[in-house]
């Protein structure tokens, strides 16, 4: 079977654009409308994640494979062999992330970090043509 892998990255196009926009945004708003400048220092200030983030890179990757369901962040990692799975529950939350619990045959389960969950859909695909089953729940504001 093929191989399915994910790669995530912090430094991206669409990041650079939203961090360039905003900072423009602010400034025009400082030089036209004369917006003082320790207001727009406060608004800029929430930025500073999304800056730090652009700034060092994280990576983060998934490979679902034969040998079994493997990921990295830039803080954690783990592999599973598909051996112990049981199934794998993928649940879209209000703000429209989808979070995904691996349950295990032994009754654990295992988070995978966000920013090493893939696509929803294609990854599902991939589970499903390895005879994983997978359940999906929609805005649950509970589990």
């Amino acid at each position: 079977m093929t191989e399915f892998r994910f790669e995530n990255r912090g430094r991206s196009p669409r990041a650079a654009l939203v961090l360039v926009a905003i900072y423009a945004a602010l400034l025009l708003l400082v030089g036209l409308i004369d917006m003082a400048w320790w207001i727009a220092a406060g608004i800029a200030l929430f930025t500073l994640p999304a800056l730090w983030e652009f700034v060092t890179d994280p990576r983060a990757e998934l490979v679902l494979d034969d040998r079994g369901l493997r990921w990295r962040t830039h803080r954690t990692g783990d592999e599973l062999p598909l051996a112990l799975l049981d199934k794998v529950r993928l649940d879209t939350r209000l703000d429209l992330s989808v979070r995904v619990t691996l349950h295990l045959r032994d009754g654990r389960r295992i988070r995978l970090p966000h920013a090493a969950t893939p696509p929803h859909q294609p990854f599902e695909d991939a589970l499903r043509s390895r005879g994983i089953a997978t359940e999906r729940h929609h805005f649950s504001l509970m589990g």
